[in-house]
């Protein structure tokens, strides 16, 4: 398993491109028997009203690029969890993660 500090995570849904505003992002990729999967827990998002869009929508489907502090790039398909009560979301992979 790795963790990796993120500095910038950007979602498109929608025909939407959103920068998230966040107090701390960490990617985890857990590679086990062969299989990779990955996601993301972002804490401090501060955009309430786009919480509240995912919390209501049947179609959490979004397309990730996120930034690491050590300067990697990683994109990938995902599915966005938004905690509301807790200004949070969880974002699960879906599939390959690219490194670039």
């Amino acid at each position: 398993m790795e963790t990796i500090d993120l500095a910038a995570v950007t979602i498109e849904f929608e025909q939407r491109t959103e920068e998230l505003s966040f107090t701390s992002a960490e990617l985890v990729i857990v590679s086990d028997y062969g299989s990779r999967l990955w996601y993301a827990n972002v804490d401090g998002i501060t955009d309430s009203e786009l919480l509240g869009w995912f919390g209501q929508s049947e179609n959490i489907q979004v397309y990730l690029r996120a930034t690491a502090r050590d300067g990697r790039s990683f994109e990938g398909i995902a599915y966005l969890h938004p905690n509301e009560q807790h200004h949070a979301a969880a974002i699960r992979g879906d599939g390959l993660l690219q490194e670039g």
